[in-house]
């Protein structure tokens, strides 16, 4: 008995070992097969491929010609042509990432997003503003300001409350901070020249409607506070309450935004003429391609002829950080510098998220 018994396991083993093999070559090959499934043209023939797949038929021979001279995607290519969500996409909506206006694109209040530009740039100004500093210096004395310095702005928003009400807008608060650090002017102790803080409030309604060749995406209805944290002659700030509409076509997005200054007794006002050299408004306008960014700010105030202009390059460098290159010329490339006229160049990174 022990013989036939013995004969008897090792054919089962056999046919078990030859089952795990057919399984796996056909594990194996499900994944071919299916890519020359797909690359029938015909219905017909395609539907017919998939069912002999799920019924486990053997695989027709030119099905195995027409695999084997279909090339192999990399793992990039199949990465790269995986279907994205509606907010990774590569045309997705950027106006809507970042206000997050789509529903695929809605995270929900209370999530810190980043809020404008944040970079840290090494500058030169042809023109140093020294007037407001001179009555804080004693004559002849040493320490005046450097045309290099360093410059960084730092922001962030906050979506408090998504839908209040029921109601199709969203309520955001956002802080901008830009500084200016007199790093290598160690004759004056290195200060910080000036910081400028920028709170503000926005209500942001989500839209889609095409216009003029672009598609409006929102409308921003917001109140915003500016001021350098000075007091005595070195204050500066103002009210403003505005209105930005965010436009976008492509690659291309465009915000244009007008403001009415909130009035200030004459007492209380450091700086009465502010708007003959800000104006009422301005427009942003940003290009995006291959990881490179190029953005257009402009101010112009047509009754007095003051205004400004701002251009800047962001090119990649590495994930989440980019080389970045800025341009201004005109009125307002700080708060205390208003009302002078500068141009300035700066070099250096800009983060991304």
């Amino acid at each position: 008995m022990k013989i036939p018994n013995t004969r008897i396991s090792i054919a089962a083993s056999t046919a078990l070992i030859s089952l795990l093999a057919m399984s796996r070559a056909m594990a194996q090959d499900v994944p071919t097969r299916l890519e020359a499934c797909a690359a029938l043209a015909d219905d017909r023939e395609r539907l017919s491929c998939y069912d002999r797949i799920a019924r486990g038929a053997p695989v027709p021979e030119q099905e195995r010609a027409a695999a084997a001279a279909s090339p192999q995607p990399e793992p990039e290519q199949l990465a790269a042509n995986a279907p994205a969500s509606a907010s990774g996409s590569a045309d997705a909506s950027y106006l809507s990432r970042y206000w997050e206006l789509d529903p695929a694109d809605k995270r929900g209040p209370f999530h810190f997003r980043p809020h404008r530009e944040n970079y840290l740039v090494a500058t030169y100004n042809d023109s140093p503003n020294t007037r407001p500093y001179r009555p804080f210096r004693a004559a002849g004395a040493a320490g005046g300001l450097s045309n290099a310095e360093l410059k960084f702005q730092l922001g962030f928003k906050l979506k408090m409350l998504e839908n209040p009400g029921a109601l199709p807008f969203d309520l955001w608060f956002g802080y901008t901070q830009i500084s200016y650090w007199q790093a290598e002017n160690r004759e004056a102790s290195s200060p910080f020249r000036e910081t400028n803080y920028q709170p503000e409030v926005m209500a942001v309604l989500p839209l889609d409607v095409d216009l003029l060749g672009l598609k409006l995406r929102f409308l921003n209805a917001g109140f915003v506070h500016e001021s350098n944290g000075q007091g005595s002659l070195l204050s500066r700030s103002w009210n403003r309450s505005y209105l930005q509409a965010g436009f976008e076509r492509g690659n291309f997005s465009l915000l244009a935004r007008v403001w009415k200054r909130v009035n200030e007794s004459a007492a209380e006002d450091d700086n009465p003429d502010i708007v003959n050299y800000m104006g009422r408004g301005d427009l942003v306008g940003t290009w995006r391609s291959n990881g490179h960014e190029v953005s257009v700010l402009s101010r112009y105030n047509f009754s007095t002829d003051k205004g400004a202009l701002q251009v800047g390059w962001a090119f990649p460098l590495a994930p989440r950080l980019k080389g970045y290159l800025q341009y201004f010329t005109g009125y307002g490339h700080s708060l205390i510098d208003y009302n002078a006229y500068q141009r300035v160049f700066g070099l250096g990174v800009l983060v991304t998220y």
